[in-house]
């Protein structure tokens, strides 16, 4: 599978939700979902590539694309954090482009760099 065909097949499944993909194809969408193929022959799963992996699933549960913090960043900011996923509002410009901070648990953070318990 590549990119093109994995855009495909998750957009039949995340616009009926509300989750659309950033409208900027070739510089963010295609790229973004390249990386989650490469971290998926990487690790065995879709890690966010824009965070930090153990390839361990349990500790990276949280980072499988479309990764726990989606909904809550596109509620408050129109975009995830890596901005593949994002608002129909987002992509037609109705509302400001915001940096989206990380809301990932410092600790899960420290664990991906291995400086953690």
């Amino acid at each position: 599978m590549d990119a093109k065909q994995l855009y495909i097949a998750l957009k039949k499944i995340q616009e009926p939700r509300g989750c659309y993909f950033n409208s900027d194809l070739e510089n963010m969408t295609l790229p973004l979902l390249d990386s989650l193929l490469t971290n998926k022959e990487r690790y065995g799963h879709m890690a966010c590539p824009c965070r930090l992996a153990t390839g361990e699933f349990e500790q990276d549960r949280d980072i499988v694309c479309p990764c726990e913090y989606r909904e809550l960043d596109m509620q408050e900011y129109g975009s995830c954090f890596c901005g593949l996923y994002v608002t129909k509002e987002w992509n037609e410009g109705d509302i400001e482009r915001q940096f989206v901070p990380e809301r990932r648990p410092p600790d899960k953070v420290l664990a991906a760099l291995g400086l953690g318990d």
